[in-house]
Protein backbone atom coordinates (compact mmCIF):
# COMPACT_ATOMS: atom_id res chain seq x y z
CA UNK A 1 0.00 0.00 0.00
CA UNK A 2 0.51 3.56 -0.44
CA UNK A 3 2.66 4.72 3.12
CA UNK A 4 1.60 8.28 1.96
CA UNK A 5 -2.17 7.32 2.51
CA UNK A 6 -3.60 8.67 -0.82
CA UNK A 7 -4.62 6.33 -3.17
CA UNK A 8 -3.44 3.31 -4.98
CA UNK A 9 -1.16 3.75 -7.31
CA UNK A 10 -2.42 3.91 -10.99
CA UNK A 11 -1.81 0.72 -13.25
CA UNK A 12 -0.53 0.49 -16.36
CA UNK A 13 -3.51 1.21 -17.97
CA UNK A 14 -4.27 3.83 -16.20
CA UNK A 15 -3.65 7.65 -17.67
CA UNK A 16 -2.25 8.69 -14.45
CA UNK A 17 0.03 5.44 -14.92
CA UNK A 18 3.05 7.41 -13.95
CA UNK A 19 1.67 10.01 -11.91
CA UNK A 20 2.10 10.11 -7.97
CA UNK A 21 -1.29 10.15 -6.24
CA UNK A 22 -2.58 13.68 -5.48
CA UNK A 23 -3.79 15.03 -2.08
CA UNK A 24 -1.57 12.22 -0.21
CA UNK A 25 -1.67 11.71 3.81
CA UNK A 26 0.36 14.21 5.92
CA UNK A 27 -0.19 12.54 8.62
CA UNK A 28 2.26 12.11 11.87
CA UNK A 29 1.23 10.65 14.69
CA UNK A 30 1.09 13.01 18.24
CA UNK A 31 4.11 11.80 20.26
CA UNK A 32 2.87 9.25 23.30
CA UNK A 33 4.84 7.28 25.87
CA UNK A 34 5.08 3.70 26.67
CA UNK A 35 2.55 2.66 28.74
CA UNK A 36 0.61 -0.57 30.21
CA UNK A 37 -2.71 -0.89 30.70
CA UNK A 38 -2.49 -3.42 34.11
CA UNK A 39 -5.85 -4.74 35.82
CA UNK A 40 -8.38 -4.33 33.02
CA UNK A 41 -10.89 -6.57 31.50
CA UNK A 42 -9.97 -6.83 27.82
CA UNK A 43 -11.18 -7.22 24.41
CA UNK A 44 -9.32 -7.71 21.80
CA UNK A 45 -12.39 -6.68 19.09
CA UNK A 46 -11.39 -10.46 17.49
CA UNK A 47 -13.55 -12.56 19.94
CA UNK A 48 -11.38 -12.55 22.64
CA UNK A 49 -12.01 -11.82 26.55
CA UNK A 50 -8.89 -11.52 28.95
CA UNK A 51 -9.74 -10.51 32.55
CA UNK A 52 -7.25 -9.14 34.67
CA UNK A 53 -5.18 -8.32 31.56
CA UNK A 54 -2.35 -6.33 30.46
CA UNK A 55 -1.86 -3.96 27.12
CA UNK A 56 1.18 -2.70 26.53
CA UNK A 57 2.02 0.55 23.90
CA UNK A 58 4.89 1.66 22.59
CA UNK A 59 5.94 3.76 19.53
CA UNK A 60 2.47 4.17 18.14
CA UNK A 61 2.08 -0.14 18.25
CA UNK A 62 0.54 -2.32 19.97
CA UNK A 63 3.17 -4.87 21.58
CA UNK A 64 1.63 -7.50 23.57
CA UNK A 65 -1.95 -8.38 25.33
CA UNK A 66 -2.19 -10.50 27.63
CA UNK A 67 -2.16 -11.19 31.15
CA UNK A 68 0.91 -11.51 33.63
CA UNK A 69 2.89 -9.11 31.53
CA UNK A 70 6.28 -7.44 32.73
CA UNK A 71 5.69 -3.76 32.35
CA UNK A 72 9.08 -2.31 33.23
CA UNK A 73 10.08 0.85 31.16
CA UNK A 74 6.12 1.45 30.87
CA UNK A 75 4.31 3.74 32.72
CA UNK A 76 1.79 1.84 34.55
CA UNK A 77 -2.10 2.40 34.28
CA UNK A 78 -3.77 0.79 36.94
CA UNK A 79 -7.03 -0.38 35.22
CA UNK A 80 -8.45 -2.88 38.03
CA UNK A 81 -12.50 -2.58 37.10
CA UNK A 82 -11.97 -0.89 33.74
CA UNK A 83 -12.36 -2.24 30.47
CA UNK A 84 -10.29 -2.03 27.48
CA UNK A 85 -11.24 -1.66 23.78
CA UNK A 86 -9.68 -1.31 20.39
CA UNK A 87 -10.24 2.48 19.36
CA UNK A 88 -13.61 2.36 17.86
CA UNK A 89 -14.58 2.91 14.30
CA UNK A 90 -17.41 4.47 12.55
CA UNK A 91 -17.55 3.30 8.76
CA UNK A 92 -19.77 5.78 8.11
CA UNK A 93 -19.49 9.49 9.14
CA UNK A 94 -20.31 12.69 7.40
CA UNK A 95 -18.43 15.08 10.46
CA UNK A 96 -16.69 17.52 8.14
CA UNK A 97 -19.04 17.69 5.38
CA UNK A 98 -21.96 18.10 6.89
CA UNK A 99 -20.41 19.44 9.84
CA UNK A 100 -22.03 21.05 12.87
CA UNK A 101 -23.24 23.88 13.36
CA UNK A 102 -26.22 22.56 10.71
CA UNK A 103 -26.38 25.56 8.34
CA UNK A 104 -26.73 25.79 4.80
CA UNK A 105 -23.44 27.21 4.04
CA UNK A 106 -22.14 23.98 5.50
CA UNK A 107 -23.74 21.41 3.60
CA UNK A 108 -21.13 20.03 1.37
CA UNK A 109 -22.21 15.95 1.26
CA UNK A 110 -24.26 16.08 -1.76
CA UNK A 111 -23.04 16.74 -5.20
CA UNK A 112 -27.33 16.70 -5.82
CA UNK A 113 -26.29 18.25 -10.30
CA UNK A 114 -25.93 14.69 -11.63
CA UNK A 115 -27.46 11.32 -10.63
CA UNK A 116 -23.71 10.23 -11.49
CA UNK A 117 -20.37 12.29 -9.98
CA UNK A 118 -17.60 9.64 -9.69
CA UNK A 119 -15.38 12.41 -9.99
CA UNK A 120 -16.03 13.84 -6.62
CA UNK A 121 -14.02 13.01 -3.58
CA UNK A 122 -15.53 13.79 -0.47
CA UNK A 123 -12.20 15.12 1.42
CA UNK A 124 -12.67 18.75 -1.10
CA UNK A 125 -15.17 19.28 1.33
CA UNK A 126 -13.96 18.10 4.91
CA UNK A 127 -14.11 21.04 7.22
CA UNK A 128 -11.32 19.56 10.20
CA UNK A 129 -12.26 22.28 12.72
CA UNK A 130 -16.13 20.61 12.89
CA UNK A 131 -16.00 20.09 16.87
CA UNK A 132 -17.64 16.69 16.26
CA UNK A 133 -14.29 15.61 15.88
CA UNK A 134 -13.77 15.37 19.23
CA UNK A 135 -17.04 15.00 20.26
CA UNK A 136 -16.20 11.34 19.04
CA UNK A 137 -13.08 10.93 20.58
CA UNK A 138 -14.00 12.30 23.55
CA UNK A 139 -17.79 10.83 24.35
CA UNK A 140 -17.86 7.92 21.49
CA UNK A 141 -13.91 6.53 22.24
CA UNK A 142 -13.87 6.73 18.31
CA UNK A 143 -9.91 6.66 16.78
CA UNK A 144 -11.12 6.28 12.80
CA UNK A 145 -13.92 6.87 11.00
CA UNK A 146 -14.84 6.91 7.09
CA UNK A 147 -16.22 10.00 5.97
CA UNK A 148 -18.76 9.50 2.88
CA UNK A 149 -20.41 11.68 0.35
CA UNK A 150 -24.37 12.04 0.86
CA UNK A 151 -27.07 9.27 -0.61
CA UNK A 152 -28.87 11.72 -3.13
CA UNK A 153 -26.79 10.33 -6.10
CA UNK A 154 -26.80 6.31 -7.71
CA UNK A 155 -22.45 7.06 -6.94
CA UNK A 156 -21.95 9.70 -4.68
CA UNK A 157 -18.19 9.79 -5.09
CA UNK A 158 -14.72 8.82 -2.78
CA UNK A 159 -14.77 8.96 0.98
CA UNK A 160 -11.83 9.47 3.07
CA UNK A 161 -10.68 7.67 5.83
CA UNK A 162 -9.63 9.85 8.83
CA UNK A 163 -7.54 9.56 11.94
CA UNK A 164 -9.58 11.36 14.80
CA UNK A 165 -6.90 13.84 15.43
CA UNK A 166 -6.81 17.48 15.88
CA UNK A 167 -5.21 18.86 12.28
CA UNK A 168 -5.23 21.92 9.99
CA UNK A 169 -6.11 19.88 7.20
CA UNK A 170 -8.02 17.28 6.04
CA UNK A 171 -4.39 15.82 4.66
CA UNK A 172 -3.53 15.49 8.24
CA UNK A 173 -6.03 13.88 9.29
CA UNK A 174 -6.19 11.54 6.73
CA UNK A 175 -5.44 7.51 7.41
CA UNK A 176 -1.84 6.46 6.58
CA UNK A 177 -2.38 3.72 3.65
CA UNK A 178 -5.72 3.18 3.81
CA UNK A 179 -7.65 2.75 0.51
CA UNK A 180 -10.52 4.59 -0.82
CA UNK A 181 -14.22 4.30 -0.45
CA UNK A 182 -16.94 4.65 -3.69
CA UNK A 183 -20.52 5.89 -2.59
CA UNK A 184 -23.35 4.53 -4.15
CA UNK A 185 -26.82 4.35 -3.43
CA UNK A 186 -30.14 2.79 -4.50
CA UNK A 187 -33.53 3.60 -4.03
CA UNK A 188 -35.66 6.29 -3.01
CA UNK A 189 -32.74 8.96 -2.66
CA UNK A 190 -31.88 8.95 -6.27
CA UNK A 191 -35.31 8.50 -7.60
CA UNK A 192 -37.16 11.12 -5.59
CA UNK A 193 -34.24 13.53 -6.16
CA UNK A 194 -33.92 13.47 -10.07
CA UNK A 195 -37.21 12.09 -10.59
CA UNK A 196 -38.61 15.52 -9.04
CA UNK A 197 -36.80 17.27 -11.76
CA UNK A 198 -38.02 15.59 -14.54
CA UNK A 199 -34.94 13.59 -15.33
CA UNK A 200 -34.12 9.78 -15.69
CA UNK A 201 -33.82 8.31 -13.05
CA UNK A 202 -37.46 8.39 -11.44
CA UNK A 203 -38.17 4.72 -10.76
CA UNK A 204 -35.59 1.81 -9.55
CA UNK A 205 -35.75 0.38 -12.69
CA UNK A 206 -33.95 3.75 -13.95
CA UNK A 207 -31.39 3.75 -10.65
CA UNK A 208 -30.29 0.29 -12.45
CA UNK A 209 -30.54 1.52 -15.73
CA UNK A 210 -28.52 4.31 -15.39
CA UNK A 211 -25.60 2.53 -13.12
CA UNK A 212 -25.58 -0.20 -15.61
CA UNK A 213 -24.80 2.42 -18.70
CA UNK A 214 -22.12 4.16 -16.26
CA UNK A 215 -20.44 0.93 -15.72
CA UNK A 216 -20.17 -0.19 -19.46
CA UNK A 217 -18.58 3.31 -19.79
CA UNK A 218 -16.10 2.83 -17.09
CA UNK A 219 -15.34 -0.22 -18.27
CA UNK A 220 -14.16 0.65 -21.85
CA UNK A 221 -12.17 3.64 -20.56
CA UNK A 222 -10.62 1.12 -18.48
CA UNK A 223 -9.66 -0.91 -21.34
CA UNK A 224 -8.33 1.72 -23.07
CA UNK A 225 -11.34 3.53 -24.95
CA UNK A 226 -10.52 7.28 -24.01
CA UNK A 227 -9.33 10.69 -25.72
CA UNK A 228 -8.47 12.82 -22.69
CA UNK A 229 -7.68 12.21 -18.83
CA UNK A 230 -11.44 11.63 -17.08
CA UNK A 231 -11.47 12.12 -13.20
CA UNK A 232 -15.17 10.14 -13.15
CA UNK A 233 -13.55 7.13 -15.36
CA UNK A 234 -10.56 7.05 -12.94
CA UNK A 235 -12.50 6.23 -9.52
CA UNK A 236 -14.62 4.01 -11.54
CA UNK A 237 -11.63 2.00 -12.93
CA UNK A 238 -10.02 1.67 -9.56
CA UNK A 239 -13.52 0.05 -8.60
CA UNK A 240 -13.00 -2.13 -10.99
CA UNK A 241 -9.16 -3.17 -10.38
CA UNK A 242 -10.06 -3.43 -6.64
CA UNK A 243 -8.41 -0.89 -5.56
CA UNK A 244 -11.51 1.23 -4.08
CA UNK A 245 -13.92 -0.14 -2.25
CA UNK A 246 -17.75 0.02 -2.92
CA UNK A 247 -19.79 0.99 0.44
CA UNK A 248 -23.55 0.94 -1.09
CA UNK A 249 -26.46 2.97 0.63
CA UNK A 250 -29.33 0.58 0.38
CA UNK A 251 -32.62 -0.80 2.49
CA UNK A 252 -34.26 -3.13 0.96
CA UNK A 253 -33.17 -7.04 0.56
CA UNK A 254 -34.90 -7.74 -3.13
CA UNK A 255 -32.25 -4.55 -3.99
CA UNK A 256 -29.92 -5.82 -2.01
CA UNK A 257 -29.77 -8.87 -3.84
CA UNK A 258 -30.02 -7.10 -7.37
CA UNK A 259 -27.06 -4.75 -6.50
CA UNK A 260 -24.90 -7.66 -5.81
CA UNK A 261 -25.77 -9.59 -8.95
CA UNK A 262 -24.87 -6.22 -11.15
CA UNK A 263 -21.53 -6.20 -9.43
CA UNK A 264 -20.96 -9.62 -10.80
CA UNK A 265 -22.07 -8.75 -14.01
CA UNK A 266 -19.75 -5.64 -14.37
CA UNK A 267 -16.62 -7.12 -12.14
CA UNK A 268 -16.65 -5.40 -8.86
CA UNK A 269 -17.77 -6.35 -5.63
CA UNK A 270 -19.30 -4.19 -2.71
CA UNK A 271 -17.64 -4.54 0.32
CA UNK A 272 -20.84 -3.41 2.63
CA UNK A 273 -24.46 -2.31 2.53
CA UNK A 274 -24.77 0.62 5.08
CA UNK A 275 -28.23 1.30 6.95
CA UNK A 276 -29.41 -2.50 5.43
CA UNK A 277 -32.59 -2.82 7.40
CA UNK A 278 -33.16 -5.76 5.81
CA UNK A 279 -30.25 -7.49 5.43
CA UNK A 280 -31.61 -9.69 7.88
CA UNK A 281 -33.47 -11.58 5.37
CA UNK A 282 -30.67 -12.36 3.25
CA UNK A 283 -28.12 -13.09 5.67
CA UNK A 284 -26.81 -15.98 3.64
CA UNK A 285 -26.27 -13.96 0.80
CA UNK A 286 -24.30 -11.54 2.38
CA UNK A 287 -22.15 -14.24 4.40
CA UNK A 288 -21.67 -16.49 0.81
CA UNK A 289 -20.94 -13.19 -0.86
CA UNK A 290 -18.72 -11.39 1.67
CA UNK A 291 -20.79 -8.53 2.01
CA UNK A 292 -20.85 -6.75 5.67
CA UNK A 293 -24.07 -4.99 6.52
CA UNK A 294 -23.13 -1.27 8.28
CA UNK A 295 -26.42 -1.12 10.02
CA UNK A 296 -28.23 0.65 12.97
CA UNK A 297 -29.61 -0.16 16.09
CA UNK A 298 -33.34 0.24 15.55
CA UNK A 299 -33.73 3.28 12.99
CA UNK A 300 -36.63 2.05 11.03
CA UNK A 301 -39.96 3.09 9.51
CA UNK A 302 -38.89 6.81 8.47
CA UNK A 303 -39.87 5.81 4.85
CA UNK A 304 -41.22 3.16 2.96
CA UNK A 305 -38.11 1.28 2.39
CA UNK A 306 -36.93 1.22 5.30
CA UNK A 307 -40.76 -0.11 7.11
CA UNK A 308 -39.89 -3.25 7.16
CA UNK A 309 -36.88 -2.96 9.82
CA UNK A 310 -36.28 -4.74 12.97
CA UNK A 311 -34.34 -4.27 15.94
CA UNK A 312 -33.32 -8.05 15.58
CA UNK A 313 -31.70 -7.34 12.13
CA UNK A 314 -28.07 -7.79 13.85
CA UNK A 315 -28.46 -10.61 15.88
CA UNK A 316 -30.24 -12.51 12.85
CA UNK A 317 -27.38 -11.27 10.46
CA UNK A 318 -24.56 -12.79 13.74
CA UNK A 319 -26.41 -15.93 13.82
CA UNK A 320 -26.30 -16.27 10.10
CA UNK A 321 -22.64 -15.87 10.47
CA UNK A 322 -22.92 -12.83 7.94
CA UNK A 323 -20.14 -9.89 8.99
CA UNK A 324 -22.14 -7.17 11.12
CA UNK A 325 -21.28 -3.60 11.72
CA UNK A 326 -22.62 -0.82 13.45
CA UNK A 327 -22.49 2.33 12.34
CA UNK A 328 -23.73 5.73 13.29
CA UNK A 329 -24.70 8.45 9.53
CA UNK A 330 -24.89 10.82 12.92
CA UNK A 331 -23.19 13.41 14.70
CA UNK A 332 -24.98 12.19 17.47
CA UNK A 333 -25.20 8.63 17.05
CA UNK A 334 -21.12 8.35 16.52
CA UNK A 335 -20.80 8.87 20.58
CA UNK A 336 -22.75 5.84 21.42
CA UNK A 337 -21.89 3.19 19.05
CA UNK A 338 -20.97 1.10 21.79
CA UNK A 339 -24.27 1.40 23.55
CA UNK A 340 -26.19 1.10 20.18
CA UNK A 341 -24.62 -2.44 19.89
CA UNK A 342 -25.66 -3.11 23.17
CA UNK A 343 -28.97 -2.48 22.17
CA UNK A 344 -28.87 -4.44 19.46
CA UNK A 345 -27.63 -7.62 21.27
CA UNK A 346 -30.27 -6.95 24.09
CA UNK A 347 -33.02 -7.34 21.57
CA UNK A 348 -31.28 -10.55 20.11
CA UNK A 349 -31.31 -11.72 23.69
CA UNK A 350 -34.98 -10.86 23.82
CA UNK A 351 -35.60 -13.50 20.89
CA UNK A 352 -33.41 -16.21 22.57
CA UNK A 353 -29.43 -15.58 20.72
CA UNK A 354 -27.11 -15.00 23.37
CA UNK A 355 -24.17 -12.82 21.80
CA UNK A 356 -21.01 -12.84 23.38
CA UNK A 357 -19.95 -9.26 24.32
CA UNK A 358 -16.51 -9.91 23.08
CA UNK A 359 -17.96 -10.54 19.81
CA UNK A 360 -20.58 -7.46 20.18
CA UNK A 361 -17.13 -5.19 20.77
CA UNK A 362 -16.16 -6.30 17.51
CA UNK A 363 -19.05 -5.07 15.52
CA UNK A 364 -17.53 -1.39 16.46
CA UNK A 365 -13.98 -1.95 16.10
CA UNK A 366 -12.62 -4.92 13.97
CA UNK A 367 -15.95 -5.35 11.32
CA UNK A 368 -15.46 -1.80 10.69
CA UNK A 369 -12.03 -2.00 9.59
CA UNK A 370 -12.55 -5.03 7.69
CA UNK A 371 -15.03 -3.43 5.84
CA UNK A 372 -12.99 -0.33 5.56
CA UNK A 373 -9.98 -2.16 4.17
CA UNK A 374 -7.77 -1.11 6.81
CA UNK A 375 -7.95 -4.57 9.23
CA UNK A 376 -4.41 -5.03 9.21
CA UNK A 377 -3.02 -1.84 10.91
CA UNK A 378 -6.05 -1.37 13.62
CA UNK A 379 -9.43 -2.72 14.64
CA UNK A 380 -8.01 -4.79 16.75
CA UNK A 381 -5.39 -5.30 19.92
CA UNK A 382 -2.77 -7.46 18.54
CA UNK A 383 0.99 -6.75 18.60
CA UNK A 384 2.36 -4.57 15.84
CA UNK A 385 -1.06 -2.95 15.06
CA UNK A 386 -1.86 0.90 15.58
CA UNK A 387 -1.86 1.78 18.84
CA UNK A 388 -5.59 2.83 18.79
CA UNK A 389 -7.36 2.28 22.23
CA UNK A 390 -9.60 2.94 24.41
CA UNK A 391 -9.91 2.36 28.56
CA UNK A 392 -13.35 2.73 29.45
CA UNK A 393 -14.56 3.91 33.21
CA UNK A 394 -17.24 1.03 33.35
CA UNK A 395 -18.62 -1.82 30.98
CA UNK A 396 -18.50 -0.81 27.71
CA UNK A 397 -21.90 -1.74 27.43
CA UNK A 398 -23.29 -0.14 29.59
CA UNK A 399 -25.60 3.37 29.19
CA UNK A 400 -23.46 4.35 32.17
CA UNK A 401 -20.14 3.96 31.08
CA UNK A 402 -17.92 6.53 28.92
CA UNK A 403 -14.20 6.58 27.91
CA UNK A 404 -11.80 7.93 30.48
CA UNK A 405 -8.29 8.10 28.19
CA UNK A 406 -8.63 7.51 24.89
CA UNK A 407 -5.17 6.41 22.87
CA UNK A 408 -4.46 7.64 18.75
CA UNK A 409 -1.43 5.55 17.20
CA UNK A 410 -0.21 5.33 21.22
CA UNK A 411 -0.57 9.01 21.96
CA UNK A 412 -2.80 9.86 24.54
CA UNK A 413 -5.18 12.58 23.62
CA UNK A 414 -8.03 12.41 25.24
CA UNK A 415 -7.88 12.66 28.91
CA UNK A 416 -11.24 12.71 31.57
CA UNK A 417 -9.34 13.28 34.65
CA UNK A 418 -6.83 16.25 32.36
CA UNK A 419 -8.74 19.23 31.60
CA UNK A 420 -5.52 19.85 29.47
CA UNK A 421 -5.97 16.48 27.08
CA UNK A 422 -9.43 17.53 25.81
CA UNK A 423 -9.67 18.68 22.30
CA UNK A 424 -11.21 21.91 21.09
CA UNK A 425 -11.90 22.88 17.75
CA UNK A 426 -10.43 26.33 17.01
CA UNK A 427 -13.88 27.19 15.75
CA UNK A 428 -15.60 26.48 19.35
CA UNK A 429 -12.27 28.80 20.50
CA UNK A 430 -13.43 31.79 18.25
CA UNK A 431 -11.06 34.89 17.83
CA UNK A 432 -10.02 36.72 20.37
CA UNK A 433 -11.11 40.11 21.75
CA UNK A 434 -9.22 43.46 21.92
CA UNK A 435 -8.68 42.20 25.48
CA UNK A 436 -7.33 39.41 24.66
CA UNK A 437 -4.38 40.43 22.28
CA UNK A 438 -0.93 40.40 23.96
Amino acid sequence: MDEGGGAPAASASTPAADAQPPFPSTYQRYPGRPTALVGATVYDGRGGRIDNGTVLLRDGEVIEVGSGLSTEGYDVIDGSGKFVTPGVIDIHSHLGDYPSPSVDAHSDGNEATSPTTPEVWVEHSVWPQDPGFSRALANGGVTSLQILPGSANLMGGRSVTLKNVPARTVQGMKFPGAPYGFKMACGENPKRVYGNRGRMPSTRMGNFAVNRQTWLDAKAYAAGDRKRRDLGNETLAGVLDGDILVHNHCYRADEMALVMDMAKEMGYKVTAFHHAVEAYKIGDLLRENDVCSAIWADWYGFKMESYDGIPENAALLWKSGACVVIHSDDANGIQRLNQEAAKAQAAGQRMGLDIPDADLVGWFTYNAAKAMGIEKMTGSLEAGKMADVVLWNGDPLSVYSRPEKVWVDGALLYDAMDRKRRPVSDFELGQPGEGDVK
